[in-house]
């Protein structure tokens, strides 16, 4: 085993995230990415760039369906710790392509655990999300809650992801760790998420779509207290359940839900412009809230949220302006 740690979607939102904090940290890193088109490449290749400036890592394009490559990325590389961020994300996206989800998210995922499985990894940390709890009346979000109706197929996949990974580390002995995300945001965000769009047209002075008249309720977490979150446990393989199963789930989320206005509201603030609002109806697959339990994760690795609505739309707001101000 070598001491380096494989990130999948390095070049993603969190993955970048992490790769840079991971490297911060002096750890060797090795990313994984395909760097698809479904967002804009040059955002991916800007967080890249920023990675590359780092001797300590290597990144590496290649797919997760890619089986061949996946294996040798891990038996090459003999990782200690894998992170695997690597998916096809969006909700509203996998009413229009569901196949890029199964592709991704599940032949992806398992093409990892067959390779894991031949390489000595301490520690297995993949992506979930607040999706598979579907439309859950009792709040907030308890990990021990049911997950068996989710309301989008990219939920489902999720979900599908988390009882492959717990019968790999049935079978196989993987210490393995599922990390729910809630509605993260931040710089170097993803455009096709709301926060993203939102602050595009205000700027342009072009009217937003607020779904359910904006009286969903969302938690809001900001990226920086993820990857607080993700490098907590990196040492903490999760200890033999009462089958003997090392393998456990956490949310990571601000346990703060926001109504949609009141955060269109603060974005307004920051980008000192007024929305021209146009409501809409509930859509197909979304959710009315998202709202994190974080007891577990506070009790076992110290998970505290720190950094508020406030400011961390700020952070966003001002990486924003800088950041397309200096691509004009």
């Amino acid at each position: 085993m070598k001491d380096v740690i494989i990130v999948t979607g390095a070049a993603g939102f969190i993955g970048f995230h992490l790769c840079r904090r991971l490297l911060a940290q002096g750890e060797s890193v090795v990313g994984l990415d395909n760097l698809n088109d479904y967002y804009d490449p040059r955002l991916k290749g800007a967080r890249l760039d920023i990675l590359n400036r780092s001797s300590r890592f290597n990144f590496l394009l290649g797919d997760l369906c890619d089986a061949e490559a996946v294996e040798s990325l891990v038996v090459q590389n003999e990782p200690r710790v894998v992170y695997h961020l690597g998916a096809q994300a969006g909700v509203r996206y996998s009413l229009e392509n569901p196949r890029s989800y199964m592709q991704s998210n599940i032949e992806g995922t398992f093409n990892l655990l067959e390779a894991v499985r031949k390489a000595s990894v301490e520690h297995l940390l993949y992506a979930s999300s607040s999706s598979v709890y579907g439309n859950h009346v009792k709040t907030p979000f308890s990990v021990n809650a049911s997950v068996d109706k989710p309301v989008s197929f990219y939920a489902s996949s999720k979900r599908a992801v988390e009882l492959m990974v717990y019968a790999y580390a049935c079978l196989y002995g993987i210490p393995s760790t599922g990390l729910r995300f809630f509605t993260v945001y931040g710089p170097f965000g993803r455009p096709d998420m709301a926060y993203f769009s939102f602050t595009k047209k205000i700027l342009a002075g072009e009217p937003i779509d607020v779904y359910h008249h904006g009286e969903l309720l969302r938690d809001f977490t900001f990226v920086d207290d993820v990857i607080d979150g993700l490098i907590a446990l990196k040492e903490k393989p999760p200890v033999p359940d009462e089958g003997s199963v090392r393998h456990k789930v956490y949310n990571l989320g601000n346990s703060q839900p926001v109504r949609l206005d009141t955060f269109i509201a603060v974005l307004e603030k920051h980008l000192g412009k007024t929305a021209e609002r146009r409501y809409l109806p509930m859509q197909a697959g979304d959710v009315y809230e998202t709202y994190a339990d974080i007891t577990e994760s506070t009790q076992d690795f110290g998970f505290i949220p720190k950094v508020d609505l406030e400011e961390g739309l700020k952070h966003f707001t001002d990486w924003y302006r800088g950041y397309y101000e200096d691509r004009k």
